[in-house]
């Protein structure tokens, strides 16, 4: 599966909390896992990445108005939205209108287990409409 991270650029420290905790995950084993900034702090044309992405994983506990437009591009092509976000911290309350699927987290090695717990139980789910998206363009 084709999983894209979303974060603010604010997140203090994601490459080390976001990025090296999954990065060193039995995650990557069996999924792609795309970093927007792994390589550089640069923006990078994301859109048609997320339009070509099976999961998208928002963490969401800084506020951030490029996470806000990543999100409704993801929204429109239909993707499946995934929020994570520190215990303690209250996303805005519009994402429930994108998505239902939140994950609190405390650490960032509960947030690895709980994301694995979460795709793991999903991941029927996901490639069931990975596969109704496909018929859809078929039929077109």
């Amino acid at each position: 599966m084709k999983i894209y991270i979303i974060h603010a650029s604010s997140h203090p420290d994601y490459k080390k909390n976001i990025y090296e905790i999954i990065r060193t995950s039995a995650l990557v084993e069996n999924h792609e896992i795309i970093f927007p900034h792994e390589m550089s702090e640069a923006s990078i044309k994301s859109k048609g990445i997320i339009s070509s992405s099976d999961l998208i994983i928002a963490e969401v506990s800084y506020p951030s108005i490029g996470v806000g437009v990543e999100l409704g591009w993801a929204e429109v092509d239909n993707r499946k939205i995934l929020f994570i976000h520190k215990e303690g911290i209250k996303p805005s309350s519009s994402l429930s209108v994108i998505s239902s699927d939140f994950i609190e987290y405390t650490t960032p090695d509960d947030m690895v287990q709980k994301l694995s717990r979460w795709i793991e139980e999903n991941d029927y789910n996901l490639i069931k409409k990975c596969n109704k998206d496909l018929n859809l363009i078929v039929q077109k």
